[in-house]
């Protein structure tokens, strides 16, 4: 024990060492913890406990090297299909979906574990082939180790979490050296073939999505024809948002009309967790919430801005894209800006895999930030 200490002593300085970023995450995780225990305060205590597992998680990852994480790439690769397969052949089935694995103790979503491990597998996936990313054949092979993850993650199934996974990757590929001509013809083609699919998607006996999943889109274009159903969370999620004004009704407010007193939202500790946010903290709070956010993924980009390889970059990066595209999605469907979903608000919703895993991410971070450029 003695000899690890002095060995991580010696590796890295205590001044490179990004306090800045630890402080941010711990204050949006305790209004996470105060958001749930006023939604569901049966689950507060599990929530405490979330987050000091990943705050452990995170402090031991900021000490190991991620290079040397880097250098298992395809076994990391290996293990998350390997979990995602044991989901549909082992999983517990809960409204439908088969997305969890009860491992006696706790209860596991490999899903939310697939972000951060796509992220290291990508990170070294790229930067062997930094030279030749723009070349047809590492685009389609870059593709082709992606579809498996989505393809299991869509069986769950798990629509959000897959096109949440497809949003990351394709940030990577970017952060990978992908050029601005071949990502505007592909947003070219792909812009048009979304809206297609959109139209179609709408329509009666469609193949793509199952009938819940075409309810939630058609809510979300007409959202007054399903007052009474399917759009009936997020009407009163931007309600109860609108209804917090400038400062809020307090926190964990006993109001009988409040989101959380009148159960006009199913599972407010997670997917509407904004909405608790908004009705007791009000504008203010909402706007503090997103300016943390903000500022993580800030951080993370200003770290992964000295990181000493491609590597390094591409993972401060990565989770930094992961914060902000889930953020934007979780908050988007609270506001009803995009179709109802099942993502978590990062380091705020409610769930003990999710919030280890954005832990785990940071823990990355900082250790990429324990060896800047300058050491090299």
């Amino acid at each position: 024990m003695k000899f690890l200490f002095k060995n991580i002593k010696q590796r890295y300085s205590i001044r490179d060492y990004r306090f800045s970023l630890i402080f941010l995450v711990l204050t949006i995780s305790v209004i996470g913890i105060f958001m749930v225990g006023s939604a569901r305060p049966d689950l507060m205590t599990r929530q405490i406990m979330g987050v000091g597992l990943g705050v452990i998680a995170m402090l031991v990852i900021s000490l190991i090297d991620y290079r040397w994480i880097l250098s298992l790439y395809w076994p990391i690769y290996g293990l998350n299909i390997i979990m995602l397969a044991t989901v549909l052949l082992f999983g517990e089935t809960r409204n439908n979906a088969t997305r969890w694995l009860n491992l006696g103790f706790v209860q596991f979503q490999p899903s939310d574990l697939t972000k951060i491990l796509m992220i290291l597998f990508y990170a070294k996936f790229l930067m062997e082939r930094e030279d030749s990313i723009k070349n047809p054949k590492t685009i389609i092979q870059g593709v082709a180790l992606i579809l498996p993850s989505l393809a299991l993650i869509y069986m769950q199934p798990n629509l959000s979490t897959t096109l949440c996974i497809a949003a990351l990757f394709c940030a990577l590929m970017y952060m990978g050296g992908l050029s601005y001509k071949l990502i505007g013809t592909i947003l070219a083609v792909i812009v048009p073939a979304f809206i297609i699919l959109l139209v179609i998607a709408v329509q009666p006996n469609q193949p793509f999505l199952k009938d819940y999943q075409q309810e939630r889109i058609l809510a979300w274009l007409e959202p007054e024809e399903y007052a009474d159903s399917a759009s009936y969370q997020q009407l009163n999620s931007v309600m109860a948002i609108g209804s917090g004004q400038l400062t809020g009704k307090g926190y964990n407010n006993d109001e009988a009309i409040s989101v959380k007193n009148g159960n006009f939202v199913s599972e407010p500790q997670t997917d509407f967790i904004f909405a608790i946010i908004g009705e007791e903290l009000g504008f203010v709070g909402c706007c503090a919430v997103i300016f943390l956010l903000l500022l993580i993924v800030i951080d993370c980009i200003l770290i992964g801005l000295k990181a000493k390889d491609t590597g390094g970059r591409i993972i401060c990066g990565g989770v930094a894209a992961l914060i902000g595209i889930q953020s934007f999605i979780n908050i988007g469907v609270a506001t009803m800006v995009l179709p109802n979903t099942g993502l978590s608000l990062p380091f705020v919703s409610y769930g003990l895999t999710s919030v280890v895993c954005f832990f785990m991410g940071i823990g990355f971070v900082l250790n990429v930030g324990l060896q800047p450029n300058k050491y090299q």
